[in-house]
C-alpha cells in the first residue's frame, strides 16, 4: 500500500524524548519516513505534533504555530540546566515575598522579549549542538533570541512554587522564562514542571495516547 499522509496530535510522556515517540508511532504503524514539529524536553509532557509520511513536509508549518505551555516555576534555586534536573548551583531566601511582586515582574516578560536559551538545548553553536558541548563540560555563549510572550497568567502560589500559563511564539523557552524571572525577582528559579497544552489548534485534551495508538495501529498503519 502506498504510503499516506498522516499527522498525529500525541501526548508525549514524562521521561521520553521526543525522538522516543517518533521511533515508537515508527514502530506501531510501520511508516518509514515519520518525523515531529516542536521538540519537548525529556523531563516536559504534552502536545507532540509527530507526522507521517508525505505530511514530513509540513513540520516547518506546525513549528509556527503559537504554543501554550503551563509550568511550575520554583524559585529560591538556580540551577545548571534551569530546571530541577540539573545540578544546583546556587540556593537563595525567598527575601521580600509577595504575589503582588511576582504579578508585577511577570508583566515584564509579556510582549516581545529578549532571552538566552539555556545551556543545555538544541540550538546550534558551531555547528554541534549546545546540548553536546555542555555534557562535555564545555561553556558556550548562546546569542540571544527575540521572542513574543502574547500572554502569562499565574493560576496558584504555593511558596517557593508558582503555576503559570503561558502562551508564546514558537523558540520560546520556558526554561529562560523562569530564570530570567527568578532573577528579576532575586530568588532565582527553575522549572519545577513543564507541560505543553496546545499547539496551534491542538489542544492536549484531545491528543492521542502512544497506549491509544498502539489500539488504533490497524486502521492507522500505512
Amino acid at each position: 500500500m502506498a504510503h499516506r499522509e498522516l499527522l498525529l496530535s500525541v501526548f508525549k510522556p514524562p521521561g521520553w524524548t521526543s525522538f522516543d515517540v517518533v521511533r515508537r508511532v515508527r514502530s506501531l504503524l510501520r511508516y518509514k519516513k515519520v518525523g515531529h514539529a516542536g521538540t519537548l524536553d525529556p523531563p516536559a509532557s504534552g502536545v507532540l505534533i509527530v507526522l507521517c509520511g508525505a505530511a514530513t513536509k509540513y513540520a516547518a508549518d506546525f513549528e509556527n504555530l503559537p504554543k501554550e505551555y503551563r509550568t511550575t516555576i520554583r524559585f529560591g534555586v538556580e540551577t545548571s540546566t534551569d530546571d530541577l534536573t540539573g545540578e544546583v548551583l546556587r540556593k537563595s531566601d525567598l527575601h521580600d515575598w509577595s504575589v503582588e511582586r511576582i504579578r508585577s515582574a511577570l508583566r515584564e516578560f509579556e510582549g516581545d522579549i529578549v532571552q538566552v536559551p539555556p545551556v543545555v538545548s538544541a540550538v546550534k553553536v558551531g555547528g554541534e549542538r549546545s546540548y553536546r558541548k555542555a555534557w562535555r563540560g564545555e561553556k558556550s555563549e548562546l546569542p540571544a533570541r527575540r521572542v513574543q510572550v502574547s500572554e502569562i497568567s499565574l493560576l496558584e502560589v504555593a511558596k517557593p512554587d508558582i503555576d503559570v500559563r503561558i502562551l508564546c511564539s514558537r523558540g520560546t523557552y520556558v526554561r529562560s522564562l523562569a530564570r530570567d524571572l527568578g532573577k528579576r525577582l532575586g530568588w532565582g528559579g527553575a522549572v519545577a514542571r513543564l507541560v505543553r497544552n496546545a499547539i496551534g489548534p491542538y489542544a492536549a485534551e484531545y491528543a492521542l495516547s502512544l497506549e491509544r495508538i498502539e489500539q488504533m495501529r490497524e486502521e492507522l498503519a500505512a
